[in-house]
């Protein structure tokens, strides 16, 4: 009883039956490339403000001496350079547990860590600008072949492929978009074509162009609304089964977590709606141009 009426026989159109799928590829595609560019940008941003204002400093035992009395020595002097360096609020070096949590996702749960001379890292909060060669220089005499990393190269890195995944990303969903308009087109111009005879006669009764464009409309809707929601049905199950592969044990380090915020996933969600919505708008748009160049 709530159905929309159709005075053109459009659902027999065999123009139409790949449209839905059509669409949900498309969709799918398109969120898929949005929430992997959301999630690399969410990445980037966490390590961005968690290594904002630090500096981490290694310090490795040095070569002919004792590992054990050796590396206590380095790592004192070390700090000694640090606290008494302008600039630096805190250095404090990481314990032994927690160097061999950063390192458990490569080398495991294992012993081995005890037996391997790993350096001792330090970390180094800032509260003001440091001449950072100059501070290599003096960490270097006090405690040789110790290294600073203020991760601003590696950060600069990060954010440029981040941005450069983002475009990505956007290039997809523009190519996506334009052939789904593209398909969307066709079938329109399509349907016009075999039911020209009974567009005719409508036109003889009195239908305004509005009027059949709205046919269309209302049928390339529910076409691409099937396509889209099925789509992003997809999309989303691919992006949990992602984010449970992502936080399994060991895959922490390899893969970046799918940390979306809610406003990013209504985002997401918003995709079928939008696509539906440009289906039905680029379909009248197509019909009304096609019948205004009727004589």
């Amino acid at each position: 009883m709530l159905a929309p009426r159709y005075d053109l026989p459009l659902g027999t159109d065999v123009t139409g039956r790949f449209l839905p799928w059509i669409i949900a590829v498309m969709v799918f595609l398109a969120t898929l490339a949005m929430a992997g560019a959301m999630a690399v940008s969410g990445l980037v941003d966490r390590w961005d403000t968690g290594l904002s204002g630090t500096l981490t400093v290694e310090v490795a035992p040095p070569p002919g001496a004792d590992p054990a009395l050796g590396i206590e020595e380095a790592v004192a002097a070390a700090l000694e350079v640090l606290r008494s360096t302008p600039g630096v609020a805190a250095a404090e070096p990481l314990s032994a547990g927690q160097t061999q949590k950063l390192l458990s996702p490569w080398l495991g749960e294992t012993a081995l860590l005890e037996d391997l001379p790993v350096p001792v890292l330090i970390d180094v909060r800032l509260d003001a600008t440091v001449d950072l060669d100059a501070l290599a220089d003096r960490l270097a005499r006090a405690a040789p072949g110790s290294v600073v990393d203020d991760h601003q190269a590696w950060l600069d890195d990060l954010l440029g492929l981040a941005r450069g995944i983002e475009l990505l990303a956007a290039g997809v969903v523009l190519l996506v978009g334009g052939a789904a308009v593209g398909a969307v087109v066709f079938v329109a111009r399509a349907g016009l074509a075999i039911h020209a005879q009974v567009v005719e006669l409508l036109h003889l009764m009195g239908a305004p162009d509005a009027y059949v464009a709205r046919q269309f409309q209302r049928h390339v809707l529910g076409l691409a609304a099937k396509g889209s929601f099925a789509g992003a049905a997809l999309a989303l199950l691919t992006l949990l089964l992602f984010g449970f592969a992502a936080g399994g044990p060991g895959s922490a380090a390899l893969l970046p977590a799918m940390a979306l915020s809610s406003v990013q996933w209504m985002v997401l969600l918003a995709v079928p709606l939008l696509a539906s919505a440009l289906a039905a708008a680029a379909a009248r748009f197509t019909v009304l141009r096609a019948l205004m160049r009727l004589p």
